[in-house]
């Protein structure tokens, strides 16, 4: 049975200077563990008995970067689920996308991470070094854009 967990991919919107382009005011919320190799991640976590998925993220969500899911807009539209082995067993994580209703939000770590930072999407994809999280940052970035 493979290790399930869920998350949230979380933006914000940067007031953008008028010549800007609308995506280039983008930025991607990155956790940084304070465990293990210390990688950077969205929030996520493993599923509680009894949880939906989406519990799971919003819950996730708020224990490990102090965000309510008041404070949150989920994206309709987007959801992506990745495949990978963690210590030989498979494990499936599944993020949804969330905005940021208000870019200021202060993010309070649990003791799970030591760091956060908000990055744009090249800086966002170099700090996350899995290539299946750089690939679903630029999906998410690409999916955004197209909406605009």
């Amino acid at each position: 049975m493979a290790v399930r967990a869920c998350g949230l991919i979380i933006y914000r919107r940067l007031q953008a200077v008028p010549s800007s382009k609308v995506t280039d005011s983008i930025e991607y919320l990155l956790l940084q563990t304070s465990y293990g190799t210390h990688h950077w991640t969205p929030p996520k976590g493993h599923v509680d008995p009894g949880e939906d998925d989406l519990q799971t993220a919003f819950r996730e969500t708020q224990e490990e970067a102090g965000l309510q899911a008041s404070q949150l807009t989920l994206i309709e539209g987007y959801k992506k689920e990745l495949h990978y082995p963690v210590r030989g067993k498979p494990k499936t994580v599944i993020y949804w996308l969330a905005e940021m209703k208000d870019c200021n939000t202060e993010i309070k770590l649990s003791e799970e991470h030591q760091a956060f930072q908000w990055l744009k999407l090249e800086d966002a994809c170099k700090f996350a070094e899995y290539e299946d999280m750089q690939a679903t940052l630029k999906e998410v970035h690409q999916f955004l854009c197209s909406k605009e």
